[in-house]
């Protein structure tokens, strides 16, 4: 596969990746206002879970903690990571050198976070994210190095 369309796959990737945060982001904020802890309440019985029981209980008591300006607080950190991918996965799109090396080093950031996860907590979805990040930041580094003797600033289409 050549080199400009691995790049264009990784950009759809970050792309998706900031377009789950901005739901998540706008999941967020129309909660605030609402009564969490009812809603965590009618949750539970909506997934026939016992709300005495362990995990649905601590669900439960979290959601009546949460205030609303934690909750805009993790919307608003959501839609910047939400700003930050699809920039990042425009300028990945557009061949420029610039996202190419910011996702390397935002890929590379999380790898030593999800290899104490690995260890930690063993399972698929760790080992998942383990690799694709991984994977982004092999090709950002191969396109980099391929880079250097074809073109300074934007890649070649």
């Amino acid at each position: 596969m050549d080199t400009t369309r691995t790049i264009k796959l990784v950009a759809v990737f970050e792309a998706l990746k900031g377009l789950v945060a901005l739901s998540a982001a706008s999941g967020v904020l129309m909660l605030i206002h609402k009564d969490l802890h009812t809603l965590a309440i009618r949750l539970v019985e909506h997934a026939h879970l016992n709300p005495a029981s362990k995990f649905p209980n601590i669900f439960i008591v979290a959601a009546g903690h949460l205030q609303n300006g934690r909750l805009l607080l993790l919307a608003v950190g959501a839609a910047a990571y939400s700003a930050i991918r699809i920039v990042e996965a425009y300028g990945l799109f557009c061949g420029r050198i610039w996202a190419e090396l910011f996702a390397a080093i935002s890929g590379a950031v999380y790898i030593p976070f999800e290899i104490v996860a690995l260890i930690r907590h063993a399972g698929w979805t760790s080992l998942g994210a383990l690799l694709a990040n991984a994977v982004v930041v092999y090709i950002m580094v191969n396109a980099m190095e391929r880079g250097r003797s074809v073109n300074i600033g934007r890649r070649p289409n």
